[in-house]
Order: C-alpha cells, then sequence, then structure tokens
C-alpha cells in the first residue's frame, strides 16, 4: 500500500459513489491482473463489495468504531490523504478547471508520475522547487 494510483476516473459530483466504485473496479480489472484488494470507505455499499467478487478483486469497507467518540483516525485512511494531499501540490488539481473528465484525468497520472520519478531518484524536494 504505497499510495500510489493505479487507475482513475473522473466523474460528475452527482453520481452516487456505488456507481464510482464499479466503474473504477472494472477499470483496474482491466488494467491489471495485480490487484487482490481495495479497501473503501463507508460511503461505499455492498453493491461495490458484490462487483468486487465478480472481478476478482476483495473489497474490504472500512469502517470506524462506532463506539468511539469524536476525531478517530481510522486506519489505513492516511494513505489516501497522503494522495489527496499530494495532488493539492499541483496547482491543476486543487481546483477542476478542465472541461472533460480525460483532461483531468490526466491531470491526476501527471501528477502521480511526479511522486514516483521523486520516489525513484531519491530527491527529497520536487525539481521545480529548488531553483
Amino acid at each position: 500500500m504505497l499510495g500510489l494510483v493505479i487507475a482513475v476516473v473522473v466523474l460528475a459530483a452527482s453520481v452516487h459513489d456505488n456507481a464510482v466504485g464499479i466503474a473504477l473496479l472494472d477499470k483496474v480489472a482491466a488494467d491489471t491482473d495485480t490487484v487482490q484488494k481495495a479497501l473503501v470507505d463507508q460511503g461505499f455499499k455492498n453493491a461495490v463489495v458484490a462487483h468486487g467478487q465478480k472481478v476478482g478483486i476483495e473489497v474490504e469497507i472500512v469502517e470506524r468504531n462506532p463506539a468511539q467518540t469524536g476525531f478517530v483516525p481510522i486506519p489505513k485512511r492516511w494513505i489516501v490523504e497522503r494522495t489527496y494531499g499530494i495532488w493539492m501540490l499541483r496547482r491543476r488539481l486543487v481546483r477542476d478547471y478542465e472541461h472533460l473528465p480525460p483532461s483531468s484525468e490526466s491531470r491526476v497520472y501527471w501528477a502521480m508520475t511526479a511522486v514516483i520519478l521523486r520516489r525513484l531518484t531519491g530527491a527529497t524536494t520536487a525539481a521545480w522547487r529548488s531553483t
């Protein structure tokens, strides 16, 4: 769980989480056969879990413990939040300026490519910040 993006699906904000989850599972299953498990938050319901079984990906819903009150960090959720933070360092991903979903998808892939390159080269800061 490195927090790297395998597939991106950009849809309207009005689309329900289940539809997005199903579309994303389809894309991941079509692009790679190495993904065995997906962790999702409570917004996803049993339809996504059932669809994951169809495509061969185990889907686990990471739920908050109902006995705990107040702010409690959810295990594994920090990986997703770290990835969102990385995206926010890219100016074009702070707001959606693109008109077409494929343009927004490509921006996410470019941001993650920069992350992968920094990890491979061992650079501690982004190249554009060192000048």
